[in-house]
C-alpha cells in the first residue's frame, strides 16, 4: 500500500487534478502534469491498485435532489463489545441516509452525516436507528449551511 512518501511530484499534481474533476480525460491530465498519457495513465492505475484513488465520483446539489437537510448525529453507546459494533456497522452500512460515519475518540464515540429531504424525514430516521441497535445517547445538530466542500489538501 501506498503512503505519503511513496508519492512523488508528479502524483500529487495528478491527484490534485483529479480531486478537483474527475473527468478530466487522460490526455488533459497528462498535458497538465507534463507527461505523455502511457506514463500518466501507468500511475493513474497505480495509484488505484494501491488505493490511493478509491472512486471517481460526480458530487451532488443535494438541495437540488431533495435533499436539503444534513445533520450531523453525535452518538454514544454503552456497550463496546465486538458483537455491538459488527451490528451497528451493518445498521450504518444498510442506511442510505448516512453518507458519512465516524468511530471517535473522546465524548462521542460515533458521529454520522446524515442527509434527508426534511425534518419528518430525519424522524423517521431517527426512530428507525433506536430501534435498531441500543444506544445510551443520540444527539442531533442540523446544518443551517454548508461553508466550504473542498477537495483534500494535497
Amino acid at each position: 500500500m501506498a503512503t505519503d512518501k511513496d508519492l512523488d511530484r508528479l502524483d500529487r499534481e495528478i491527484l490534485r487534478l483529479i480531486a478537483v474533476d474527475a473527468s478530466l480525460s487522460l490526455q488533459e491530465i497528462a498535458t497538465q502534469v507534463g507527461l505523455t498519457p502511457t506514463p500518466c495513465w501507468k500511475r493513474i492505475r497505480r495509484m488505484e491498485q494501491e488505493g490511493v484513488i478509491q472512486r471517481r465520483v460526480a458530487v451532488l446539489d443535494p438541495a437540488k435532489i431533495g435533499l436539503g437537510v444534513s445533520v450531523f448525529v453525535a452518538v454514544e453507546t454503552a456497550d463496546h463489545s465486538a458483537d455491538w459494533l459488527e451490528r451497528f456497522a451493518k445498521v450504518v452500512a444498510d442506511t442510505p441516509e448516512i453518507v458519512d460515519a465516524w468511530r471517535m475518540s473522546g465524548e462521542v464515540d460515533y458521529l454520522l452525516h446524515v442527509v434527508v429531504p426534511d425534518i419528518a424525514a430525519y424522524d423517521q430516521f431517527y426512530r428507525k436507528l433506536i430501534a435498531a441497535i441500543p444506544l445510551r445517547n443520540v444527539s442531533s445538530r442540523f446544518s443551517m449551511e454548508r461553508m466550504k466542500d473542498a477537495p483534500l489538501p494535497i
